[in-house]
């Protein structure tokens, strides 16, 4: 007798479900390959990125992450380092008109005899959208995605900043002087809340004050810098011990302190105050800073230009203060808005001053650039790592180029062999901005065109009395 074999229905089912592949899921973007620094976890040799929305959807091996999604774009990063963007943490990007304007001078000379002069006889709104232009053609160039800004019209830089597809912090300077936007303190702090009311709940920018720093503003106004702040649930960015003249010009104001003490003295630290350069804090200041929460940019390139002194910054990890990195300005106190050069004169200046070539690693300026900057600035809940769930702000760097073979170390090939001109694409919540040398929202050759003319203008302005 001929045997016969029965399937059971439900047997049917699970030939079909085990026959039929997992539907791949619909994304906007795949960045697939390459080696992903992610700054939340080890390296990820051939990996991959899933991106849709504007937000990262998985990080993981290609192997397991490639089948699973259906992107609208492909990106291969084979041969290249995945990178969370770079922050720029401090720095006053319209100053880009003023590149080389005033170099080797020191920086009270280089303020009150060049740059103040200068910026009341030229600065306007026109000056400062095509400084901005200039600025965000630079700066997407070369890896940053989010930056930290300190100028006038800031609002004009909001919407260049915006319209470039960068992210930004953007506070608004305010001093006890007739500054180039507003002519007395009371019209900065109404700007100061047009401002606010514009910005605040914009996805990429976010308002902030500025006092310029504690010897150009008085103790009343920052106090009311501080009650507007909190009252606004706005941050603060200010210039705190940069040079040794500072701490000279506000011991005479304050009864012989140093600037972290006086802050720290009229209650105006917190963890939304962002403190540039903090060359010369003190120990006990570094303490007073980590316990109020409040983070330092270290400014390296600007620092040695301007011969202000090398900042604490093993001190400052010691003992607990979040550290970003920043540029400063491109006038003189550093010249460009390079970020992959900033994390290479970081690390070198801290094993010189230290006698130590262990004392900063190639890893840690990286997070100072990436996680470190998100923190300082309030914004690591949504960038500074390469996870599901931050906003899909991404930097890739070649390092196929002669000038980083051969890679023994990723980090170490990105922060001591890679330039600013290694990274070939560069997107912001997801949104590619420069892919292949192209860049995709900036008109840079008009960019270019008007730093010229603006260039024979400033001469002639410096020449009237």
């Amino acid at each position: 007798m001929r045997s016969r074999f029965i399937l059971h229905p439900s047997s049917f089912i699970l030939f079909f479900l085990l026959a039929v592949p997992v539907f791949a899921h619909d994304i906007d973007t795949l960045i697939t390959g390459g080696t992903i620094v992610s700054m939340a976890g080890p390296n990820i040799e051939n990996g991959s990125i899933a991106i849709d929305k504007g937000a990262i959807l998985a990080v993981g091996p290609s192997s397991e992450i490639d089948a699973k999604y259906k992107p609208k774009t492909r990106i291969s990063a084979a041969g290249m380092a995945v990178v969370p963007g770079f922050v720029n943490a401090h720095t006053h990007v319209p100053m880009t008109l003023f590149r080389g304007i005033a170099d080797d001078r020191d920086l009270m000379d280089w303020l009150t005899n060049f740059i103040f002069p200068a910026e009341a006889k030229n600065v306007d709104r026109e000056f400062v959208k095509w400084g901005t232009r200039l600025a965000a053609a630079e700066m997407i160039r070369s890896g940053t995605t989010t930056f930290g800004d300190m100028y006038y019209f800031e609002s004009d830089i909001a919407r260049e900043a915006k319209a470039a597809g960068l992210r930004a912090v953007l506070g608004e300077t305010l001093l006890d002087f007739p500054a180039p936007d507003n002519k007395t303190w009371d019209e900065g702090i109404a700007y100061m809340r047009k401002f606010v009311a514009e910005w605040k709940n914009d996805p990429l920018i976010t308002p902030a004050f500025a006092p310029h720093a504690p010897f150009t503003v008085s103790r009343e106004h920052l106090e009311q810098v501080r009650k507007l702040a909190t009252e606004m649930g706005v941050p603060i960015l200010i210039h705190v011990s940069e040079t040794k003249d500072e701490l000279r010009q506000v011991a005479e104001r304050a009864k012989g302190m140093t600037p972290g003490v006086y802050l720290d003295s009229i209650g105006f630290l917190g963890d939304d105050v962002v403190a540039a350069h903090g060359v010369w804090l003190t120990e006990n200041e570094l303490h007073t800073f980590a316990k109020r929460k409040t983070g330092v940019v270290h400014c390296p390139e600007s620092n040695t230009m301007l011969a202000s002194g090398i900042a604490p910054i093993v001190q400052m990890q010691r003992i607990g203060v979040d550290v970003g990195l920043g540029t400063d300005g491109p006038a003189g106190s550093n010249n460009n808005l390079d970020m992959v050069e900033e994390m290479a004169s970081a690390a070198r200046l801290q094993k010189i001053s230290r006698s130590d070539p262990k004392a900063l690693t190639a890893r840690e300026v990286l997070e100072f650039a990436t996680i470190g900057g998100a923190r300082v600035l309030g914004l690591a809940s949504k960038i500074g790592t390469l996870e599901p769930g931050k906003r899909a702000d991404i930097v890739i760097i070649d390092l196929q180029q002669p000038k980083t073979q051969p890679v023994y170390s990723v980090e170490s090939a990105i922060v001591y062999a890679a330039s600013g001109n290694s990274v070939v694409l560069t997107m912001v919540d997801g949104r590619i901005l420069l892919r292949r040398g192209e860049l995709l929202t900036v008109d840079e050759k008009a960019a270019i065109a008007k730093a010229k003319q603006y260039r024979r203008s400033i001469l002639e302005s410096l020449k009237k009395k």
